[in-house]
């Protein structure tokens, strides 16, 4: 189960960062500094695969140091990923 929550956080901190418009600016600016064209690390930002590989690295290199701060703080980080549901 630790696995399948890691696995979570390493796909939300993914999104997080290459789609989701509350780093959006954060986005550009790293573009205006490395431009995806001409810099690998502009590239980074828009590859979900290369991003997630360095993402999930460091959530199991945090995990190994800190198994319980990462299990607190993970299942907080994907549950913020949820939207409501809108009732009819």
């Amino acid at each position: 189960m630790e696995y399948v929550i890691l696995g979570l956080a390493t796909y939300r901190l993914t999104r997080l960062f290459t789609r989701d418009t509350i780093l959006e600016s954060f986005r550009n600016w790293w573009w205006s500094k490395f431009p995806p064209e001409k810099n690998p690390l502009g590239y980074l930002l828009t590859c979900e695969w290369c991003l997630s590989f360095w993402f999930g690295s460091l959530v199991f290199v945090c995990y190994m140091i800190s198994t319980v701060t990462v299990l607190v703080v993970v299942p907080f980080c994907t549950v913020c990923y949820c939207r409501p549901v809108d009732r009819v």
